[in-house]
C-alpha cells in the first residue's frame, strides 16, 4: 500500500519497518516535532531519545491500513506494533519540501 505514499514517508515507514534509526532521524527536518500523544519532543536530539525509547528502539513495525492525503499533510493508520505499544494508532504527518516538519500520534 505504500505505493499511495509520498517518496519520502514510504522510504520512512520502510525505515521504521527495517528499525533504521539513522534514516528515521534523517526524515525529519533539524526543527522538526514529534507529538506522541500530546507528549512534545522537539529537535533532532529530543527526537532520537524518543525514539530510541519507544519507536525505533522497541523494534517497532506498522502495518497500513489506510492512507489520507490532503495538500502537504498524510495521515497513516496503522497497526503498531513493538516491546513498547501495540495498537492501531494514525500517524499524521505535516511535510515541507523533503522533510517531515512533524508527526502527530493518535488514536486510529
Amino acid at each position: 500500500m505504500t505505493e499511495s505514499l509520498p517518496p519520502l514517508l514510504s522510504d520512512f515507514i520502510t525505515s521504521v519497518n527495517a528499525h533504521d534509526a539513522d534514516a528515521f532521524i534523517a526524515a525529519f527536518a533539524p526543527d522538526g516535532v514529534v507529538d506522541d500523544w500530546g507528549r512534545e519532543f522537539v529537535g533532532t536530539e529530543a527526537i532520537v531519545r524518543w525514539s530510541d525509547r519507544e519507536f525505533i528502539g522497541s523494534a517497532g513495525t506498522l502495518r497500513i491500513i489506510s492512507i489520507t492525503r490532503q495538500g502537504q499533510r498524510t495521515t497513516v493508520v496503522g497497526d503498531w506494533r513493538s516491546t513498547h505499544a501495540n495498537g492501531v494508532s494514525a500517524f499524521t504527518f505535516d511535510v515541507a519540501g523533503d522533510k517531515i516538519t512533524r508527526m502527530t500520534i493518535r488514536e486510529g
